[in-house]
């Protein structure tokens, strides 16, 4: 996408956080703007506010995502630009209620997956399409304290990239956005551990968005606004055990009562972005 100036754009979770801010961006750029989101007050007010279309609901479930697709046809024309944005973060482990395991998969991985089941024909038929997955880095390395949302985010990304192989040679741009901490209501609900090992580099959404603009023009897979994510991603690669070595030191030291501070920046494998809520 070498320019946004009319481009058709949905954004899911776009009113709060990194969708917000990238429907701004993105409108400043002369982009058209559809804005879904679970919260219809939210969706309404960022929409006004970019000249835009407010289409709330719940972008997860089968019915919700076909909606939405058909409703942003309706207003734009054709979908340009698809953000699969939306997402939930549920913290535990494996004893965590199997209803937080499914609204973080339904959220995370299958809102994406009925979105590109609706947008998909419609591309294939003009040759052009762009989806853009706000995966996290969580997707590339993990985030302690909180298995679901790790596990679905590595869905999300293994989605995307699944999506960019079968279909880059027939016109459609797969891209996946993988902040670490970002400052939105997520970060601030990620409780002690998630404030210990993201709050030292955390960016605005609008330092995200930023970053999301000028990767669209050149079509990188990976959008990295912290660059340091890439070297994380390497290193686990390349001495999985290592990397593992480091993650449960970073595990031990949140797991100390009264430990207040981050441990040393090479043991810091595990940030992760905090994109909206649904």
């Amino acid at each position: 996408m070498t320019t946004l100036a009319g481009a058709g754009v949905v954004i899911t979770g776009g009113g709060s956080g990194i969708g917000a801010a990238l429907a701004r961006r993105f409108a400043a750029e002369g982009a058209r703007i559809v804005v879904n989101d679970l919260d219809a007050t939210a969706a309404a007010r960022i929409a006004a506010e970019v000249d835009g279309w407010a289409a709330p609901g719940d972008a997860s479930t089968p019915d919700g995502a076909a909606a939405l697709v058909g409703t942003a046809v309706d207003h734009l024309g054709a979908v340009d630009l698809f953000c699969a944005n939306a997402g939930v973060g549920t913290a535990g482990g494996p004893e965590a209620p199997d209803s937080d395991w499914d609204l973080a998969w339904q959220v995370n991985v299958m809102a994406h997956v009925r979105a590109a089941r609706a947008l998909l024909p419609g591309w294939l038929d003009r040759g052009r399409g762009h989806f853009l997955s706000t995966v996290s880095a969580a997707g590339l390395l993990t985030m302690l304290g909180s298995a679901p949302y790790s596990v679905t985010k590595h869905g999300a990304l293994a989605f995307a990239e699944w999506l960019a192989a079968t279909y880059a040679d027939r016109g459609i741009t797969v891209q996946a956005l993988c902040p670490q901490g970002v400052r939105t209501p997520m970060l601030e609900a990620s409780g002690r551990a998630g404030r210990l090992m993201l709050d030292e580099t955390a960016l605005t959404p609008e330092q995200v968005a930023d970053a999301v603009v000028e990767a669209l023009a050149d079509g990188r897979f990976l959008i990295l606004p912290h660059p340091e994510v890439a070297g994380y991603h390497a290193a686990k690669a390349a001495d999985p055990e290592r990397w593992l070595t480091a993650m449960r030191r970073l595990q031990s030291h949140l797991d100390t009562p009264g430990s207040g501070s981050t441990p040393a920046r090479r043991d810091r494998a595990t940030h992760d972005d905090t994109e909206e809520t649904r």
